[in-house]
């Protein structure tokens, strides 16, 4: 945890400074940011299944658009 004590006669805009000048140098913000979009492993076929699909479901729709049905 990150505290900043106010100084006598510190100013809030100082302080406010003074905080996020002291969270910037602690890393949490670099910690979250890398923490916020957590990617789970998936195994190599899930993957190459979901890639298959994918390329399959494309041709279909590309199928449909030349036709004029999508």
């Amino acid at each position: 945890m990150i505290e900043v004590q106010k100084k006598e006669g510190e100013s809030g805009a100082a302080l406010l400074f003074r905080f996020s000048k002291k969270v910037k140098r602690s890393g949490v913000l670099k910690e979250s940011k890398k923490r916020r979009f957590y990617k789970r492993v998936v195994n190599r076929r899930k993957r190459r299944l979901s890639a298959q699909h994918r390329d399959t479901k494309k041709v279909e729709l590309d199928r449909l658009r030349r036709l004029g049905i999508a």
